[in-house]
């Protein structure tokens, strides 16, 4: 398993190996002792599963305090854009994003530690999975609006699907107005 830290920090992207044959592969998909070594160091609590079509945008999500949630995700089936947005109040690099794709193919994952908006674009029909650090709280759930012009995301889609909750988040600049800064 290749663990890499992203230019942000605290956050990684993880590539396990698979193991190849006329069977099919085998791969580890979590190695506690080997996150741990590479500093991440969650328990994680909840594991949530999700279908999205292609050209279906999810996020900008994240949890406040006192249920804020570190993730582990990666894709089971398909192809995602992976965003995640750093919204730690004293981080040098908070407002700043990161993007991956992750994918059937690479088996790879996306570990982003508490205090980051989360996101994907399915650039293919995808079974979409991420362990979670802190149990889901309705009151706790906020968000910023996936086309911020502040955050200038690439989402590698045209006419994205959305929810009627994604399209009434707010922007960037709402949130730190609301949020006192940051998360």
């Amino acid at each position: 398993m290749e663990i890499k830290q992203v230019f942000i920090q605290g956050v990684y992207e993880i590539y396990p190996r698979a193991f190849s044959d006329e069977r099919g592969y085998f791969l580890e998909v979590f190695r506690e002792d080997l996150l741990r070594k590479n500093g991440i160091a969650e328990i994680w609590v909840q594991e949530n599963q999700s279908f999205s079509k292609k050209g279906t945008i999810r996020g900008l999500h994240f949890q406040k305090e006192p249920f804020a949630q570190a993730k582990l995700a990666r894709v089971i089936v398909g192809k995602v854009w992976e965003v995640c947005v750093d919204l730690r109040k004293n981080s040098p690099t908070f407002g700043m994003h990161h993007a991956v794709v992750l994918d059937d193919q690479q088996h790879n994952m996306l570990y982003l530690p508490a205090g980051f908006a989360h996101g994907f674009a399915a650039l293919e029909d995808t079974v979409f999975s991420y362990r979670c650090s802190n149990h889901y709280n309705k009151e706790s759930e906020g968000g910023v609006i996936w086309d911020d012009a502040d955050l200038a995301i690439d989402w590698q889609v045209e006419n994205p699907i959305l929810s009627d909750k994604d399209i009434l988040l707010p922007s960037l600049k709402e949130f730190v107005k609301d949020s006192g800064g940051g998360l």
